[in-house]
């Protein structure tokens, strides 16, 4: 057997080429979905080196998309959506129906067909959900009342465009029939058909796969093995879409969103993103490449009024009117101008789209082209918009969306950084012998149970120094870092330490490497489960 099949050389080529010139755009500042794109642009057939097989690379692509959806669906949240509602779904709808029409002016004035102009239109009203929350979270909004409402307002385009990936192919059944001479039945037949296998596949996730799903991954927690319990979260997220693709001829977009969608109802959606995690981004990263290997770089020099004109409409056109429906339902400048901006980009359903256009013969390869390099400029381009955009403004949001509270001052303070399942128990010991401590988490949902608990919260990174500082790191005593990453943690105290000398740091390990790591570092007190177990233990036989 050669060592160097078609499929292992595409996937090693996607991967090292993806990872070289992924880290070298997050040293710039940038998404490393610009470096994923620019990977599958080198290894494609449009530049010389080596070109990785284009039908394995759209196969793999294919489990990237599916386990893109389970991930949108896991992290579906109605309570989200329905607390914005009012704004964010007229909003959404009306900016896709803006940036689509406008996408399909410039279409027609190509002479494309109605529905490449609709496929077109649709990819460039529809932002990254990568690109927006990474630029909330940059600037601490995620919480904020105009975080919400951005949140809210992607969650409307994503489903939007689930609706849209499963009818286009529909529609463009109907459409072909109509250019053939077909009567109203052939142009009604597959529409109802569709939309009559989408209401039966719906049906029976809600009746069926509620009960199903969340009784399964039960089963599998009290087996105790995590092996099997990661296996089940992907068995579910492929067997499902798969299933839906057979029996009810649906997109495997659906299915998998659908099976996100319900396994986030369960208590245990968080541990299945958590197991899922690195397998997920490892074939989104493929599917990135794979879209970027069907981009033509040409038409940066052949069509570069076109390309100007896709960039306009996605920039200019979608800021607007987000702007001006926002203001239109009595919002502040502040919150449409955050709004606007953070949906000033397009990312991965614009490609899904693309390459389902392309595969139905609807969409020219020109407009895929337009389509892609309208994305990697935005992307490019959204951090510095944004960024101009929040600048000084995010005093004016606290006044607006909270209640002035008193400043406790803080001094020897105990700061803990983690508020899992370690970080409870500290924060609990902590609480019980009246210490004064503040709680640092970056993830939502934690940092949401720490301030039901009454506790003192930063939200934020401990990696970046503002948080740190919000948390009162140069008044602070003592540093417990109770995250389970130990060379994540050997970060923190690095950050930490440069701002205060005097700091004294404990920090968590889980294996004798990040003991070891931690050690090099200087950290003066370090806690590692296992021994820690060990030496309870032999205390409790008397052999301690």
């Amino acid at each position: 057997m050669p060592h160097h099949t078609p499929l292992i050389g595409t996937i090693v080529a996607g991967l090292v080429v993806a990872f070289i010139l992924g880290a070298i755009a997050h040293r710039l500042k940038l998404s490393p979905l610009v470096g994923y794109l620019l990977a599958g642009i080198m290894v494609g057939p449009f530049t010389p080196g080596f070109v990785a097989n284009a039908s394995l690379a759209n196969e793999l692509a294919e489990i990237g998309v599916i386990l893109l959806m389970f991930g949108v669906g896991l992290h579906f949240s109605l309570r989200d959506l329905l607390s914005v509602r009012k704004i964010a779904v007229p909003g959404a709808i009306g900016q896709i129906a803006v940036a689509t029409l406008l996408g399909m002016a410039l279409a027609w004035s190509q002479g494309w067909s109605i529905m490449g102009g609709l496929v077109f239109g649709l990819a460039l009203s529809v932002a990254s959900t990568v690109v927006l929350l990474r630029a909330l979270q940059g600037a601490d909004l995620v919480e904020t009342q105009r975080g919400r409402i951005a949140v809210g307002w992607l969650i409307v385009e994503d489903l939007v465009m689930v609706l849209a990936l499963v009818l286009l192919p529909a529609l463009a059944g109907v459409m072909n029939s109509a250019e053939t001479g077909g009567g109203m039945e052939a142009l009604l037949v597959p529409l109802f058909g569709t939309l009559l296998k989408v209401a039966g596949f719906v049906a029976l996730m809600l009746i069926v796969g509620r009960r199903v799903i969340p009784w399964a991954l039960h089963w599998v927690v009290h087996t105790g093995s995590r092996e099997l319990f990661r296996l089940a979260v992907l068995a579910i997220a492929l067997g499902v879409a798969f299933g839906a693709a057979v029996a009810f001829d649906v997109s495997f977009a659906l299915g998998a969103f659908f099976a996100g969608m319900i396994l986030g109802e369960t208590p245990l959606s968080r541990r299945a993103t958590e197991e899922t995690l690195p397998l997920r981004d490892a074939f989104a990263v493929l599917f990135f490449v794979s879209v970027g290997m069907l981009f033509n770089p040409a038409v940066l020099v052949q069509q570069p009024l076109l390309l100007l004109a896709t960039v306009a409409i996605i920039i200019i056109g979608k800021t607007i009117a987000a702007f001006a429906i926002v203001r239109a339902f009595g919002h502040p400048t502040d919150t449409a101008l955050t709004i606007s901006a953070s949906l000033a980009q397009i990312g991965e359903f614009s490609f899904i789209l693309a390459s389902l256009g392309t595969g139905l013969g609807v969409l020219p390869a020109e407009g895929r082209d337009l389509i892609l390099a309208g994305a990697i400029v935005s992307i490019l381009l959204n951090p510095i918009i944004f960024s101009l955009v929040v600048r000084d403004r995010k005093e004016e949001e606290r006044e607006e969306n909270e209640e002035p509270t008193p400043e406790t001052p803080r001094m020897g303070h105990v700061i803990l950084v983690g508020y899992g399942r370690v970080g409870k128990l500290i924060a609990s010991r902590l609480a019980e012998r009246n210490v004064h401590f503040v709680v640092m988490e970056g993830d939502a949902d934690r940092a949401g149970e720490a301030e039901e608990a009454g506790l003192s919260v930063v939200r934020g990174s401990a990696l970046e120094d503002r948080h740190l500082k919000a948390a009162g790191i140069t008044e602070a005593r003592r540093l417990l870092i109770a995250v389970p990453e130990g060379f994540e943690g050997g970060a923190i105290h690095e950050h930490a330490r440069h701002l205060n000398p005097d700091l004294q740091v404990i920090a968590r390990a889980h294996s004798d490497a990040e003991v070891a790591h931690l050690e090099g570092l200087g950290v003066p007190h370090i806690v590692m489960g296992e021994r820690e177990l060990a030496s309870r233990m032999l205390a409790l036989c008397g052999a301690g």
